[in-house]
């Protein structure tokens, strides 16, 4: 009898998907499941002996499950992976994954997608985490919380969004979608930025979303303005970019400084969208009011991060609120991800055609 073929499951922080792959055939499969996310081997902060630490783990695996961008597969790493045999990745896109380097080797890389929910992940369960931020930082519910758990009360007032500027870089699916709960549940006023975005674009979008292109006062619903117009003048700066080499560092110094003292600023796309120390420095000067982020340069956070302080918001610094890379992290979703991953690894095994193949 062959010996049984050899999975890894990575960075499952939930285990939701351990009854999954554990309903498979013991005598057919082993698995093993790491929840500790090593740092990426192709961060330039990643030592040698950290990269031959994930490849000492990964190694032995013919079968790999990993969840969207949490442990990147660089062509190095694939290289040092003589064993493996299939990739699995949950969503149906992960940046993290040269498949050029997966294509070259025969290896399948397959993705997952919630068919019982369709759409969730991309944009409902986002927006949800979003606005919910939003409101948090502009409520200072995560302060008042800890300060009411620990023998306070109120800390500072709230601010009101009602008639508001909201300023959303990036006007794609995601943009649109927070733009309009933000207008139509607080009155805010949109105005959108991004390199390639034109007025027409933005007419055409708002349209889409059910909106006149133009309200009553004369004024684009969705209106386009430069860079630092949105910067100087929002309330709220919210990113709503995808992640790519001529969108990494979209958000530096210069465009943190235009910002008002008053505003909130926003990220829950990608970390590196922002360039981190210039937004660090900023809310440690207290440049503006807060600042709330569920994604971050480094995932997991190291445990010496400067985010990882609850001094934020005093002696002068900006509140900051921030979550850990929750946007996408729904039960249902993740659930149905892992089933159809573990309905692949059966299909590969067979020889049948794979379900969402990548490349």
């Amino acid at each position: 009898m062959s010996a049984p073929i050899k999975i890894a499951v990575l960075d499952d922080y939930q285990g939701i998907s351990e009854p999954k792959y554990k309903a498979l055939d013991p005598a057919q499969y082993e698995v093993a499941f790491f929840k500790d996310t090593l740092p990426p081997y192709n961060h330039p902060d990643t030592t040698q002996e950290i990269k031959d630490q994930l490849v000492s783990r990964l190694e032995p695996f013919t079968v790999i499950s990993t969840m969207r961008e949490r442990t990147p597969f660089p062509k190095e790493l694939i290289a040092r992976l003589p064993n493996l045999k299939l990739l699995l990745t949950t969503g149906n896109r992960n940046l993290g994954l040269d498949l050029e380097a997966f294509k070259e080797r025969g290896i399948p890389v397959v993705g997952a997608v919630d068919r019982a929910h369709a759409g969730s992940v991309g944009s409902i369960s986002t927006t949800e985490h979003c606005v919910a931020m939003i409101l948090a930082a502009a409520r200072n519910i995560a302060q008042d919380d800890l300060s009411v758990k620990t023998g306070g009360w109120q800390t500072v007032p709230a601010v009101s969004l009602r008639g508001k500027i909201f300023g959303t870089v990036g006007l794609g699916r995601l943009g649109i979608a927070v733009a309009k709960i933000m207008h139509l549940a607080f009155g805010m006023k949109i105005i959108a930025w991004s390199s390639n975005l034109t007025q027409e674009a933005a007419d055409e979008k708002a349209a889409a979303a059910g909106f006149p292109v133009q309200g009553e006062d004369g004024e684009k619903t969705f209106k386009l303005v430069s860079k630092e117009e949105l910067f100087r003048t929002a309330d709220v700066v919210s990113i709503h970019l995808v992640l790519s080499d001529r969108s990494r560092g979209s958000v530096a110094a210069a465009d943190l400084g235009l910002m008002k003292k008053s505003a909130i600023f926003v990220n829950t796309s990608r970390g590196p969208l922002v360039v981190e120390k210039d937004l660090q420095d900023a809310l440690e000067a207290g440049k503006i009011r807060a600042a709330a982020l569920d994604v971050f340069e480094r995932e997991p956070l190291p445990l010496d991060s400067r985010w990882r302080t609850t001094k934020w918001g005093q002696e002068g610094r900006s509140r900051v609120l921030l979550t850990p890379h929750m946007g996408y992290v729904e039960e249902a979703t993740l659930d149905a991800w892992y089933e159809q991953q573990v309905e692949n690894v059966s299909r590969w095994e067979r020889g049948e055609e794979l379900v969402l193949p990548l490349y």
